[in-house]
Parts: C-alpha cells; sequence; structure tokens
C-alpha cells in the first residue's frame, strides 16, 4: 500500500501530502529491539504451601526489585507482544459471550503461564477466598493478559487455629512509575501431629477496597471502550500510539504514519476561511439574531471532566483537590460563570419575544478530584440555579489507567491503585448516546447544540456564540468551529481545512483540527522563530462548537472508531503522584485520549473530481472569527510569581475582560483609561477592575444603549449585577457597586415544588443620570489583593443593594464617600440635590407595576438590530 509523504508548502500556507511506494521493511519492525520491563509477579513463585520438615518455624521468601529499574525479560519484545494482544483481541470479538470470552482469556499464553506452575496453588486460592463473579474473574484475568500483573501485587495472610509461627513485609517497587507493596504474612497451625491442618488467604480492608476500585475501573474501560476491544483493545491501541509515535522520533520523514491514519493517497492542509464576526457586522448581527431566533431549538453541552492538574486548585480548608469547575472567579465559580452567561441569552430572548425559555444543559463529569460530587452539590446549592433539577443531565466518564511512556505500562501507587486519568474530552460524543443524553435532547425538543469549556471565561462575550449557532441551524451545518488567532506557543491545536484524496479515488473536504501534540506528526513547527512556523497562518482551535445533534448521535452510536475521534496518547508530560510510603514520583506518560472536536472528521463531503475552490460554502462543517479575546481567554494554569507570562492564567483573563469591558464602554462616550500589554501588570493590578453583568446584553449592540457618556478613572471600579440599568453622564472615581437579588427577574415554585427563575418579572432596576461618584475605592497597595477573585480590600465604595424589586434612581448629585443605599423588596429609593446636600427619598412601588417595575428597557427588532426604548409607567 503506498504511503503519503508530506511536503510542506510555505508559500501557500498549507501542507502538502503526495503518494511513494512503501519502504521494504515496515518502520514498525524497527522496534524489535524494544523491550519492555519484566513486571513483578504477583506472588512469589518461590512461595510453598506444601508441609515442610518442622512445623514449628517458617522462612518466608521475598522478592525485592530496585526502584530505579525492573530487569527487561530479554524474549519480551514489543512487536512480538503487540502481535499477541492484537490476536487475542480478534478473537475475543468473535466470542458471542461472557462464557466464549472467558475460554479465549483462559487460552492466552500469558494468563497460563500466570496461572501456572508456583503461583497456581496460591492465586487460585486467593481468587476463591475473594468471591470474584464470572465478570470479575475475566476483568482480572484481561488484567494479566494485558500485560499488567504488576497491579495486582497485593498483602495476603496464611492464617490458622492456634499459633502463629511468624510473618514478614517487603515492597516490591516496579521501575519508573510506582511502588508495588506486597505485604507477606504467615500463620501455621498444627494439630499436634506436626501436621499443618488450613491454610487461609485474605487481604486487608484497605487492599480489598483498591480491589473493588480496580475492578470498577476495569469494568468501565472493558464496557465503554468495547468499540476498540475493551481492556485488551485499549492496551493495544497505547501500545500503537507508543510504536507510532517512537517510529516518528526515529525517521528524518515525520509523515511515514499519515497515510495510515488519514486513509488516502493524498491530502493538502489549507488555512481555513469564513465569517469573520469584528469585520462584517452586518451580517454578524444578522448570525446573532438567527441564533437568538433559534435558542429554543438548542442544548448547552459542558465537558467538565479533566482534571485540570495545572491549575492546582485546592480547597483551602480541607485540602482537597478540586476540579476547574469549582475555582473562584470574579466572585463566583466557573461553572457559576457558564450558567450566568446562558441565562443572559435565555433573558435577552425574553426580552425580545417575551417568551421563557430554559435551555436543557448536559454536563461531562468525572470521578477526578471527586468532579461528579463537587458539581452535583455545587448544582444543588444553587437550587440549580433555579432552572429546575429536570433541565440538567450529568453524565460521568470513565477514568482510564496512564501508562509509562517508555513502555506503555500501568503506572501505579500502591497495589490494586493504577494512576487513572480522565480520558479526554472526545469521549463525549459516544458517552452521551450510551447515557441517553441525545435523546433527551430530544424529548426537549432541541436539535443543536453549542459547547463550551468551563476554563474559558469569554467564550460568551458579545455575539460570537450566538452568531455560531445562527449559522449552524440557519444552513443546517453538522458542526462549526469559533476560532481566532492563534497565540505562539499556546496548549492550543490549530483549525485547517482538509483537501484528501480517498482511496476509491473521490475528493474529501472539510474542516477539521490538529492537536498541538500532533504537530510533529504533521511536521509542523511551533513558535516565531520555526521555519514551519503556522501560528500566522492557521488560526487557533478553541473548542467552542456548535454541533447538530443528530449528526453528532450518529458518530457517537457508530460501533468503531468513530466513536472516539481524534484518539492520541500524549506523553510530553510528566505523571506525578505520591506512592504509599509517602514519596512523590514524576515519570513521563500519558493516557489514551480522545478529542471532541475531531468528530469534524466524520462530517468530510466528497465529491467526484478536485473542487478546492469555493468548496467551504458547501461543506456541512463551518468556522467563524472574532478578535482572539472575545473567542479565548482561558484559566488552565495557576501563575508562580516568577513567571513572565500571564498566558492561560486567571490573572491573564480577568486582563482580556477587562480590554473586553474598555472596548465595550469607549464606544458609550466614556472616557476609560487604555490597558498595555500583560508585561505591564505582571507584578501590579490592573488600571481598574469593570465586571458588568452579562444579562447586560449579552449583545454589546444591547448593553451599548444602556450606557452613555461620562469616564471612569483610572484605579476606578464599577461592578454592575443588574440587567435593567441606565448609566447617562456619570463621572467615576472610585467605587461604585451596584447588587441586586433579582437581576433578571424572581422565581416561583413550580409545581414539582422547585424554584424556577421567571425572566422579567420583579427584577430590580437602577438609573443613575448625570451623577458623579468620588471615593477612596479599592486599597490598591494591599499586597493580599486577588483581582481575578474580586476578592480585594477597599477603603470607601458607593455601594447599591436592591431587594426584590427594589429601584434606585440618583439624578444630577454628587455621591462623595463611603455610601451604601440598601433598598427593601417593593420600594423605588430616589437620590437628588437638596437644601443642605442630598435628599434621599423612599416611596413604595405602586401595586400595579410591582411585576413589571415603574419602568423597563423595551427590545424590539429593526432589521437585523435590537433596539431599545425605555419606557416609564
Amino acid at each position: 500500500m503506498a504511503r503519503s509523504v508530506p511536503i510542506l508548502n510555505r508559500d501557500t500556507s498549507h501542507l502538502l501530502f503526495t503518494s511513494t511506494p512503501p519502504p521494504p521493511h515496515s518502520p514498525f519492525h524497527s522496534l524489535s529491539s524494544l523491550r519492555l520491563p519484566k513486571p513483578p509477579l504477583l506472588l512469589p513463585p518461590s512461595l510453598s504451601t506444601s508441609s515442610s520438615s518442622s512445623s514449628s518455624s517458617c522462612v518466608t521468601r521475598v522478592t525485592t526489585v530496585p526502584v530505579e529499574y525492573a530487569p527487561p525479560a530479554p524474549e519480551f519484545e514489543f512487536h512480538r507482544e503487540l502481535s499477541r494482544l492484537k490476536s487475542l483481541r480478534s478473537r475475543l470479538a468473535a466470542a458471542d459471550s461472557l462464557r466464549a470470552k472467558a475460554r479465549v482469556i483462559d487460552g492466552d499464553s500469558r494468563v497460563r503461564r500466570f496461572f501456572s506452575s508456583g503461583n497456581n496453588r496460591v492465586v487460585s486460592a486467593v481468587l476463591a477466598e475473594l468471591d470474584l463473579s464470572p465478570g470479575e474473574l475475566y476483568l482480572f484475568k484481561c488484567l494479566v493478559a494485558a500485560g499488567q500483573e504488576h497491579v495486582l501485587g497485593w498483602g495476603y495472610e496464611f492464617a490458622g487455629e492456634s499459633e502463629a509461627a511468624g510473618s514478614a513485609r517487603s515492597s516490591v517497587k516496579a521501575a519508573f512509575y510506582a511502588t508495588v507493596e506486597m505485604i507477606e504474612k504467615l500463620d501455621v497451625s498444627s494439630d499436634g501431629s506436626g501436621r499443618k491442618k488450613k491454610i487461609r488467604f485474605a487481604l486487608n480492608d484497605e487492599d480489598f477496597e483498591d480491589l473493588k476500585k480496580l475492578l470498577k475501573i476495569l469494568g468501565e474501560v472493558e464496557q465503554f471502550y468495547n468499540c476498540i476491544g475493551g481492556v485488551i483493545g485499549y492496551q493495544v491501541t497505547v501500545m500503537e500510539l507508543l510504536a507510532q509515535s517512537r517510529v516518528e522520533m526515529q525517521t528524518t520523514s515525520w509523515s511515514n504514519n499519515i497515510q495510515e491514519q488519514m486513509e488516502c493517497q493524498f491530502l493538502e492542509i489549507h488555512a481555513p476561511s469564513g465569517l469573520d464576526l469584528s469585520e462584517n457586522a452586518e451580517y454578524a448581527a444578522q448570525a446573532a439574531l438567527w441564533g437568538i431566533q433559534g435558542l429554543p431549538d438548542l442544548g448547552e453541552i459542558y465537558p467538565l471532566g479533566g482534571a485540570a492538574d495545572r491549575l492546582g486548585l485546592v480547597d483551602p480548608d480541607t485540602g482537597e483537590c478540586l476540579p476547574a469547575a469549582m475555582l473562584p472567579y470574579c466572585g463566583r465559580t466557573l461553572l457559576e460563570g457558564l450558567i450566568r452567561d446562558l441565562q443572559a441569552r435565555e433573558f435577552l430572548y425574553f426580552k425580545i419575544y417575551g417568551k421563557q425559555c430554559v435551555t436543557p444543559v448536559a454536563i461531562m463529569t468525572s470521578a477526578a478530584k471527586n468532579n461528579h460530587e463537587h458539581i452535583t452539590s455545587l448544582c444543588e446549592k444553587h437550587e440549580w440555579f433555579k432552572r429546575g433539577r429536570s433541565s440538567f443531565q450529568l453524565f460521568e466518564q470513565p477514568l482510564v489507567p496512564a501508562v509509562c511512556a517508555e513502555d506503555g505500562q500501568w503506572i501505579m501507587k500502591k497495589p490494586f491503585a493504577p494512576i487513572c486519568k480522565p480520558g479526554g474530552h472526545g469521549v463525549i460524543w459516544k458517552l452521551a448516546y450510551d447515557k441517553g443524553i441525545f435523546q433527551w435532547f430530544y424529548d426537549h425538543g432541541r436539535k443543536g447544540a453549542t459547547v463550551r469549556q468551563v476554563s474559558n471565561v469569554v467564550a460568551a462575550t458579545d455575539l460570537t456564540l450566538l452568531a455560531l449557532a445562527g449559522i449552524g441551524l440557519h444552513h443546517g451545518k453538522k458542526l462549526g468551529f469559533a476560532s481566532c488567532k492563534r497565540n505562539s506557543g499556546a496548549t492550543e491545536g490549530v483549525n485547517v481545512l482538509m483537501e484528501k484524496k480517498n482511496l476509491d479515488g473521490r475528493w474529501a473536504y472539510g474542516l477539521s483540527c490538529i492537536e498541538y501534540t500532533e504537530f510533529d506528526k504533521y511536521g509542523i513547527a511551533d513558535g516565531p522563530h520555526s521555519r514551519n512556523s503556522l501560528q500566522a497562518e492557521f488560526p487557533a482551535n478553541t473548542n467552542i462548537l456548535y454541533v447538530d445533534l443528530a449528526s453528532a448521535e450518529l458518530v457517537g452510536s457508530s460501533k468503531n472508531t468513530d466513536s472516539l475521534p481524534g484518539m492520541v496518547l500524549n506523553v510530553k508530560k510528566a505523571i506525578s503522584f505520591v506512592d504509599n510510603f509517602g514519596n512523590p514520583h514524576s515519570v513521563p506518560g500519558g493516557r489514551l485520549e480522545c478529542t471532541m472536536q475531531n468528530i469534524a472528521d466524520n462530517f468530510l463531503n466528497t465529491c467526484p473530481s478536485r473542487d478546492y475552490k469555493g468548496v467551504e460554502d458547501k461543506l456541512d462543517t463551518f468556522i467563524v472569527f472574532n478578535k482572539r479575546r472575545r473567542v479565548t481567554s482561558s484559566t488552565k494554569r495557576k501563575r508562580r510569581h516568577a513567571d513572565k507570562s500571564l498566558h492561560q492564567t486567571p490573572e491573564g483573563s480577568l486582563l482580556d475582560i477587562l480590554r473586553n469591558a474598555h472596548d465595550l464602554l469607549s464606544h458609550c462616550d466614556i472616557d476609560l483609561p487604555e490597558i498595555e500589554s500583560n508585561d505591564k501588570y505582571l507584578y501590579s493590578g490592573p488600571p481598574f477592575l469593570i465586571l458588568l453583568h452579562p444579562a447586560l446584553g449579552p449583545l454589546w449592540e444591547v448593553t451599548r444603549q444602556k450606557f452613555y457618556g461620562g469616564s471612569i478613572r483610572k484605579g476606578s471600579e464599577l461592578q454592575v449585577e443588574v440587567a435593567e440599568f441606565l448609566w447617562r453622564n456619570v463621572q467615576l472615581d472610585g467605587s461604585l457597586i451596584i447588587e441586586a437579588d433579582n437581576v433578571m427577574g424572581s422565581s416561583r415554585v413550580d409545581e414539582d415544588g422547585e424554584p424556577i427563575l421567571q425572566y422579567g418579572h420583579r427584577c430590580g432596576r437602577c438609573r443613575l443620570q448625570n451623577v458623579r461618584v468620588s471615593n477612596e475605592g479599592i486599597d490598591w497597595n494591599f499586597e493580599d489583593n486577588i483581582y481575578w477573585k474580586n476578592d480585594v480590600q477597599r477603603i470607601e465604595a458607593c455601594k447599591v443593594v436592591l431587594h426584590g424589586n427594589a429601584e434606585f434612581e440618583a439624578t444630577d448629585v454628587i455621591l462623595k464617600g463611603n455610601h451604601i443605599f440598601e433598598v427593601p423588596n417593593g420600594y423605588k429609593m430616589k437620590i437628588m440635590p437638596g437644601d443642605s446636600g442630598l435628599a434621599i427619598g423612599l416611596y413604595p412601588i405602586a401595586e400595579n407595576m410591582m411585576d413589571s417595575g415603574s419602568w423597563y428597557w423595551k427590545y424590539g427588532i429593526n432589521d437585523t438590530h435590537i433596539q431599545l426604548e425605555l419606557v416609564e409607567l
């Protein structure tokens, strides 16, 4: 079969792959000398259970292996092991029942060897003591067959009736990756005649719990990865990817395996083109309007199962590691931020069409860092964000074993406890099908969904999400990407337009993604000084997606590798853990991951002849662009004090939020200080702090009709947590904070006894006209200020607190110094000039205005734009 050899075309911003004859020998066979270290056995073969010459003594023999290296078995060749596993996988796939699979696994050479000779009686007796089910026993043997018997090192015990003869304890430390603890305890009983009466094998309680967890993990891997062969298929795929990476490292022709992956005889990768929302304002407004109109047809999907190890988030009270969704950011967790962005779009829909719309939200969680429990607890704490429990579906992705980069052996920290991590967000499509998520969306009348990650705090800025979904729905697309310019050196992939000639001679086109971990495979160099750098030509993949649910379900329900798109094994980062002796380890390794955006590879359009020019308008996939800070700015890593970069840190993302606030308000004839480059703020706070509730828009053309005139001085703070708001000619020098209980409406109890937010009902309201606010504001010299958490020390502030449907109005006044204006439910507070300063009045709201308020913003559509009119009642 011909192989595709890529040729980089640096002049036309694409990669070109052409066909050449295959080499005489497969590059895979260059690995014939690669050997895996021999794993320690479950139980030492030297242990004998036969009667000794003396009933009063017993010698316990212990095998120890140095922590640095486990001696390699000369006969253990990598490619032979892979061949054995692939053959085993094929035979298991042909078995049609658990009993048939058990016969196949029992016939495997490695399983037979493991249960033979000295191990046989001991292992069989231990398994009998554990009383495993047939399914659990099958999983146990799959682990052995996969070459991972070292995971089964355990504490065991010989127990008798009357006399203890001795005990011993030792540890077996495996090469590169873990510490295997073996506890050996021997208790031999005698009936007085010198004959042994009974030998009993048992696990201690901790080991038994670890074994149950191991069997659960194995069961989940076997079930979820059934499309690639379960536990055996997982290991086969890992070893294939390891072999592929080794070939790539050993050859100067970095494309030897492209043809095998892409299954084509010709491949070109072009820079994609699409709508730039920042340049084509009219079409962008139309697309956003399609998105608003289509909101009742849309669901929301959040892949929140990642471990987020780089963030290093820890509960300050318990010391427990926390998932990214729990990061306190700008005064609330990241998950709360996602929900309020969604509610802002629903509030906009209500204001335009007068109808309540509650979007169903599917959240993929995992067991990493108790992710599922934390997210569930957070939702319960906030009463499911007053959306109803039935509007949420949480589904948990399985954890998968981490493997050593050297040999594919599973990394473990103690007996029965392999290091496990989530298998990447790409499992979301198959998992959604397995868990009935697609049907759940259909039951809610949904056709498409928007997908975003919790760490990206700017994805909903202005019209990015709405325009993306609008185009997808309006034009019946299967998948859409929101993209932007890529930052050099960022840990993010690139979006590309694939053009390839299939083996059947037909041409295929479609948008896709190449992950940053796969750049070497495609010969892509990164960085501003790299000869083949694609930072300028190819845009960033941001994992902001629109997906047609029926199309995604078709992929997720497939019984092959299509349901697990973009499988990769990233072994460029270390796996860090602490073993059961408290010793820290850092091992080069990774785990099998899938990438959700590579579902696009299933949506290529084909045609009989080459048709590159203008093809993108005809594709089932599409892409939209916007300025980077309106598309992606993430909180993926914790900033170290010595770091010279704020990229992908909470500090850096806050600066992007503030830059967006500057862009938004400066067009409202409001004077603000400029925000300089991130380097300026490495060791200081930002020039101002502006945090606006997204329901003020979320489209900027809506927000800009609520703000006009005035200034915000350097060092000032503005926080507005109310949707019905008016700012006219306000001069701010200091801190102004406006909070409302009912930002977008109030809640009512439904027939199931759950509180449901009713948009537009009894909202809090605030109007400021010709007002000057002057106070000392934030103490910018306070060293413990954490601006991205909205955790700051203030010297003075002007604060307005609106309870229930309370209203606040200030006109033609100067609010100097420290003030707290707290307005009770059912009342309006007015502040006007008085004879001796301020005249403050508190008035009850008329009964007929309790629900609607004494004034409100009326939203209307004029062509493709939304126009606001202030209505006084």
